[in-house]
């Protein structure tokens, strides 16, 4: 029981030379950075989700729709109660004030970004009468807040 020498051959030194200057594929993946980056952002989202809520009670209605993107400034939050009462941010606005206070607001910011948050119960009339002063007062990326976990059309037919 013993190894095997093998005596080197003018014709397998120069095999050799050229095996030495290739790099072998690594067959393994290191999953550690993919799961650190993960942990970051699971924790940037933990802290920044109860940070996007407004305070004004409103029942969204429920989309299969995903998320915006977010922004580097507060996002401008228009609501319309149940009532049909329109509140920016949390700061009540009469329906006739409400381009004028827009134009204000748009003046100060540096995005166009607004989203629009409505009751489900509120007529779609209204909605669009609020969006057509939003786009009046220069707010012409308007996205619309809702609930997730509404119907998505897409099963068997429905």
């Amino acid at each position: 029981m013993g190894a095997g020498v093998q005596q080197p051959t003018e014709d397998s030194g120069r095999r050799r030379g050229r095996r030495r200057g290739r790099a072998r594929p690594m067959a393994e993946i290191n999953v550690t950075p993919f799961v650190d980056v993960m942990l970051v952002l699971l924790i940037i989202f933990m802290v920044a989700a109860p940070l996007l809520t407004v305070g004004v009670p409103v029942e969204l209605p429920k989309t299969a729709a995903g998320a915006l993107p977010s922004e580097s400034e507060e996002p401008l939050t228009v609501t319309i109660t149940a009532e049909g009462g329109v509140e920016i941010q949390t700061t009540a606005v009469e329906r006739s004030a409400l381009v004028s206070r827009l134009r204000a607001i748009a003046a100060e910011r540096s995005s166009d970004q607004v989203y629009l948050r409505a009751d489900g119960s509120v007529p779609y009339a209204m909605v669009m009468q609020v969006m057509g002063a939003l786009n009046a007062g220069g707010f012409t990326n308007v996205g619309l807040v809702t609930d997730t976990g509404g119907p998505t059309f897409d099963e068997g037919g429905e």
